[in-house]
């Protein structure tokens, strides 16, 4: 196993809290990595010796982003939906059908390629970690196949066959879900490590989602909720009370669901983007934080609600409209995206972590929301490998 020292960090976020603040920033500083892990991270004057070198040239180091909600199996996209958006038609889910009928037609090497596409733009911006979720095919079929593209990328793939009600059952949503929890439940979790649901009017309501969820839990797979976006509705009470891991979008949240958030430990996942895309109003970032919520930010990248890949974009959008810290939302969107996933092995800089990370064209994280819209991200390093 051979060993790399990166030296000359002006700048570095470690994520690690025994090292003082949120962020464990580190000036000056050097890591030393050796295969696929962090070795040793610290002070440059106080680095070992290793086999090669490399000088980042005062250059600020951070986590690799984790992105923990993205929906990247589809095919053909939305532009118009988003032009008619932007010149009043509000946003609702109806528009997922139109990506159904064009992922139903495509073939594996077309999806295959767009999720290599979005993967690779999400790498050049400086995320190491993508959460990738079916819900494009709601056949059994299609589902499968959805998740078993997605796997080619991503450990973190997501069955989300309850996206929507497809119009083949738009008579007897009954029927759907006992497929969603029967044959296409058990088509999908050899590729699925996660369940999610829809929470929404117009998707599937709270008895529908419990059933789906706890068929999922049975076979085996970890619970995820798209919870509370378009209103108030039983989402975030239902991830709480199933134990998920993660409630997402959280637009629309009552005290008591900001409670049973905090009480709970459910990681409240923030796609900024999202609202930017459909001019919905922000989630209460602030009041989540101030509740003692963890919050994770994630893309949400899809053709309809938001096509960004840009992690960088949600820092900025958290930071201007959410009203998050700098250091609070580069947390979120790194050590908050590995909480959504449970995962302790990613989102910090840490001796005998993965060795994610990415090294920016500026001296400090404050330049990801200080200069929206730049491409900082110089270099990034997954498992120890520049990508």
């Amino acid at each position: 196993m051979t060993s790399l020292l990166l030296t000359g960090i002006g700048s570095l976020v470690t994520n690690d809290p025994s090292r003082g603040g949120l962020l464990g920033e580190v000036h000056d500083a050097a890591v030393v990595i050796e295969g696929s892990r962090f070795a040793w991270v610290g002070a440059r004057r106080d680095a070992p010796a290793a086999d090669s070198s490399l000088d980042l040239g005062g250059s600020a180091v951070i986590p690799g982003f984790v992105d923990s909600h993205s929906h990247l199996v589809f095919a053909g996209d939305r532009a118009e939906e988003f032009a008619a958006r932007m010149t009043g038609e509000p946003y609702s889910a109806g528009g997922i059908r139109t990506t159904v009928a064009a992922t139903r037609s495509a073939t594996d090497d077309q999806l295959t390629a767009n999720v290599a596409r979005l993967v690779t733009e999400m790498r050049r911006q400086g995320t190491t970690t993508v959460e990738i979720k079916s819900g494009y095919g709601l056949t059994a079929t299609d589902e499968s196949r959805a998740l078993a593209i997605a796997r080619n990328f991503t450990d973190e793939t997501t069955y989300l066959g309850a996206h929507v009600v497809p119009a083949e059952f738009a008579d007897d949503p009954g029927a759907y879900v006992s497929l969603v929890t029967g044959a296409m439940l058990e088509a999908a979790a050899p590729h699925a490590k996660w369940i999610d649901v829809f929470v929404e009017r117009g998707a599937f309501d709270g008895d529908q989602a419990r059933a789906i969820l706890e068929a999922g839990a049975a076979k085996g797979l970890g619970l995820r909720v798209h919870a509370n976006q378009l209103g108030e509705g039983p989402g975030v009470q239902l991830a709480c009370e199933l134990g998920a891991a993660a409630a997402d979008h959280c637009t629309h949240l009552t005290d008591a669901d900001v409670d049973a958030l905090a009480s709970s430990g459910v990681v409240a996942g923030l796609l900024p983007a999202v609202e930017f895309s459909t001019r919905s109003p922000y989630p209460d970032a602030r009041k989540l934080l101030n509740a003692g919520v963890t919050v994770a930010l994630a893309t949400d990248c899809n053709p309809g609600s938001c096509y960004s890949s840009s992690m960088p974009l949600c820092i900025a959008l958290a930071v201007r409209e959410m009203h998050m810290s700098p250091a609070e939302a580069l947390w979120s969107a790194t050590a908050g995206g590995a909480a959504s996933l449970r995962r302790n092995d990613i989102g910090h800089i840490t001796p005998g972590a993965q060795a994610d990370l990415a090294v920016l064209n500026a001296p400090s994280y404050l330049h990801l929301a200080y200069r929206p819209g730049v491409p900082l991200v110089a270099q990034t390093l997954s498992g120890g490998r520049l990508l």
